[in-house]
């Protein structure tokens, strides 16, 4: 058990390619426990990337990977989440063609649902709870990324992965989610996430990473960045205080 605030997560000269193309150029990347990580930059920067390969959907073909000490660079998937990772991707990942609470049980390790975790769940996304016993595809947009994070959390975590949570979800819920996100961390879940709502970013963010042309060009404090207006049109192109 590493101790909080060390690196739970480290990247260390990661290179993946993808068929003829070399996306990830020897990323350094260190994510320490207990806090919230996040991962910023333009779109086509290696964001997703950097996340996928962390989880083994694509392999680094350079570089190590280590997670709480061990070298996970070539583990696979499924090793990588008995291990305590969650991923939550941009594409949401549930079964439409299942219910609620059928999606819940696909992504317990042991196929039975605690009923512990349950409340945490149904505390955090009452809707989880209302709709049980639907077919995840009638929900909406943000009651599906609900359902998504609730698979990822179903499972004590120690880290949770996450791509872009809030896209394309009102403010009411972003502002739900900060909440979540927040009483994950006083639980001592650690996040590592890919974001490109400003606000959400500096009200979860610890540190933060930005990510150019599959490097990792910076890696500070979130609220320095955040507090910075001229490093984040440098980095970012554009002003955190205009992208509320």
């Amino acid at each position: 058990m590493t101790d909080k605030g060390a690196p739970l997560l480290a990247l260390d000269k990661v290179e993946t390619r993808i068929g003829p193309y070399h996306i990830l150029h020897g990323v350094d990347l260190v994510v320490p426990e207990g806090g919230a990580t996040m991962l910023l930059g333009r779109n086509g920067a290696g964001k997703t990337t950097t996340a996928r390969t962390v989880m083994a959907l694509w392999r680094a073909s350079a570089g190590s990977i280590t997670f709480g000490g061990r070298d996970i660079t070539r583990e696979d998937a499924p090793t990588i989440a008995r291990l305590g990772v969650g991923y939550v991707p941009e594409s949401m990942g549930i079964f439409s063609d299942l219910t609620v609470a059928e999606n819940l049980r696909l992504a317990a390790i042991s196929g039975h649902l605690d009923p512990k975790r349950l409340d945490v769940i149904f505390s955090a996304f009452p809707a989880i709870k209302r709709f049980w016993l639907g077919r995840a595809g009638t929900l909406s947009g943000g009651q599906k990324q609900m359902l998504s994070i609730a698979r990822a959390i179903v499972e004590p975590r120690r880290l949770l992965i996450i791509d872009e949570p809030t896209k394309g979800l009102a403010p009411a819920i972003i502002a739900n989610m900060i909440g979540v996100f927040r009483d994950l961390k006083a639980t001592g879940v650690t996040i590592l996430m890919i974001e490109q709502n400003f606000a959400l970013a500096r009200a979860i963010g610890d540190t933060v990473a930005v990510m150019e042309d599959g490097r990792i060009v910076h890696h500070g404090s979130m609220a320095e960045l955040a507090d910075d207006d001229a490093l984040q049109r440098r980095l970012l192109g554009l002003s955190m205080s205009a992208h509320q």
